[in-house]
């Protein structure tokens, strides 16, 4: 089954579903009852979210020429913090 777009001069667009190659060249309106002629679009290429697309294309990419990476990304290297605690200055070092 497909959809099929018509448009009625007095309401606007009507999605219709038959089997391929059986659409009629005109579909009563659902609102008025009038001829809503079928219009020819492009296929519903521009439905797919935005966010989504993006990673698609992410991991097609890298399925082909994966990054290599040394660390997690947007994490930072670990980096040692003096201790506020009067007691760990006596300690003895390294």
């Amino acid at each position: 089954m497909a959809t099929y777009d018509y448009r009625c001069p007095n309401d606007g667009d009507v999605e219709a579903r038959f089997p391929l190659g059986e659409a009629p060249p005109t579909l009563p309106c659902p609102a008025c009852g009038g001829a809503a002629g079928r219009v020819w679009s492009a296929p519903r290429l521009t439905r797919t979210p935005r966010a989504l697309r993006t990673a698609l294309d992410r991991a097609a990419a890298s399925a082909e020429t994966p990054q290599v990476v040394t660390r997690v990304p947007g994490r930072r290297p670990a980096t040692p913090r003096a201790s506020a605690h009067p007691a760990h200055s006596r300690l003895p070092r390294l």
